[in-house]
């Protein structure tokens, strides 16, 4: 019997050994969101920005290395401008109405909605004019590359909505 206990006990420690070695290279990985810009979408520094502008598109491109810099200029030109408007999309988001709160006041949702909607109008007509400024960037070849990529995403159409639970079985 005292066998046993020996071979279970060096099971055990060898087991405790192992664990503790996994959690330290574990935790030695690096954490959070990996170094580079701040999320957003590829033109203002989201995934495949704000190399170019143009995403993981933008290497297909061929920019010059002035073409970069003249699109990370208007880039963060855009960017600063539209701090205040997100600014203000995120303060209407965290003062939004709580309409599980029991009491649902729907002027205060709408009003709420509509302020949200003026701003994102808003930030739509910012990005139309930042596009406008960074084709005047782009050799003519260029702009018939981005347009093909265009096209090419309009005929695989928009994305498949979130999916959302299981509809409730008939009672």
């Amino acid at each position: 019997m005292k066998l046993n206990w020996k071979k279970i006990s060096v099971s055990i420690v060898a087991a405790v050994v192992l664990f503790a070695t996994a959690a330290v290279v574990f935790s030695q990985r690096p954490q959070g969101p990996p170094p580079g810009p701040p999320p957003g979408n590829g033109f203002h520094g989201g995934p495949g920005g704000p190399r170019d502008g143009f995403g993981p598109f933008g290497r297909e491109l061929n920019l010059t290395e002035d073409q970069k810099a003249q699109i990370k200029k208007i880039n963060d030109s855009f960017r600063e401008s539209d701090k205040a408007l997100m600014d203000q999309m995120r303060t209407l988001h965290q003062n939004e109405p709580d309409p599980m709160s029991g009491t649902f006041d729907e002027a205060a949702v709408r009003a709420a909605a509509e302020a949200r909607a003026k701003i994102q109008v808003e930030l739509e007509v910012s990005h139309a004019k930042m596009m406008s400024q960074i084709a005047s960037v782009l050799t003519a070849e260029q702009k018939a590359q981005l347009q093909a990529h265009h096209d090419q995403m309009k005929r695989m159409g928009p994305p498949p909505p979130p999916a959302g639970p299981p509809p409730e079985p008939p009672q």
